[in-house]
């Protein structure tokens, strides 16, 4: 009797003692949720665009507004919170007129602005085009994640309009229709553009400004002291 109770006792301490391994048996330890953040890959402006340094006669117009799309890449400066953004894009900018059309393809060696009668012409607009590579040296106050918080941008665009060109626009009524019209030149013009810009915002949203350095046109191919400048809001993140 004693060896049964002893044998039973036996394998009861032997399964507690399993029973007790299992349950200290180290569960694996779990991964870390690591998050990127977001680098502002890509970034879209929206613009007011302008004329500085135009002569009175040079009569500009109406809301000129632009658009530029950019993809770029940040560079974390060690572990502050600055990085070094690098990119490439295109940007689209349109400067409308008051009663007044940019001729472009006349025999003179610069454009010719000349009076029109707003009854019969409309819409006119010079519209120029760039290929950009956007420098900035960023600033997040957030930069674990970069959707939220503040953040700041301070740097340059180097354009080259050697792809889009320009064109002027208008729309002249014949026979009661508006009919459109478009000349395509780029040999006034700058083919090379330096634009220093700085944008401020709080998380995806931020507004910017940018002031052309350079002159639109090419000397002696028009009013020289015209220098383009935008302001508006920029949408970034991913």
């Amino acid at each position: 009797m004693k060896k049964i109770f002893g044998t039973i006792l036996l394998g009861l301490m032997g399964s507690m003692s399993v029973f007790a391994q299992d349950n200290t048996t180290e569960t694996p330890t779990e991964k870390k949720n690591i998050r990127k953040p977001s680098q502002d890959h890509i970034m879209i402006q929206l613009s007011h665009d302008r004329w500085a340094g135009a002569p009175d006669s040079v009569k500009t117009g109406g809301l000129g507004r632009g658009v530029s799309v950019y993809l770029c890449y940040d560079f974390p400066i060690k572990k502050s919170n600055f990085s070094f953004g690098a990119g490439v894009g295109i940007t689209s900018n349109n400067i409308y007129f008051k009663n007044q059309r940019m001729v472009l393809n006349g025999r003179t060696g610069s454009p010719v602005f000349t009076e029109t009668d707003k009854t019969i012409f409309k819409g006119q607009k010079l519209n120029t085009t760039y290929l950009e590579a956007p420098l900035e040296l960023r600033y997040f106050a957030n930069k674990n994640n970069r959707n939220t918080g503040f953040k700041f941008a301070i740097g340059a665009k180097v354009g080259f309009n050697g792809i889009g060109g320009a064109h002027f626009k208008e729309k002249e009524s014949i026979e009661g229709k508006f009919v459109t019209y478009k000349t395509n030149t780029k040999r006034y013009m700058q083919t090379w553009r330096l634009t220093p810009t700085v944008r401020i915002g709080y998380g995806n949203f931020s507004v910017f400004a940018q002031y052309t350095v350079t002159p639109l046109f090419n000397t002696g191919a028009g009013p020289e002291d015209i220098r383009p400048m935008s302001f508006g809001i920029c949408i970034s993140g991913l």
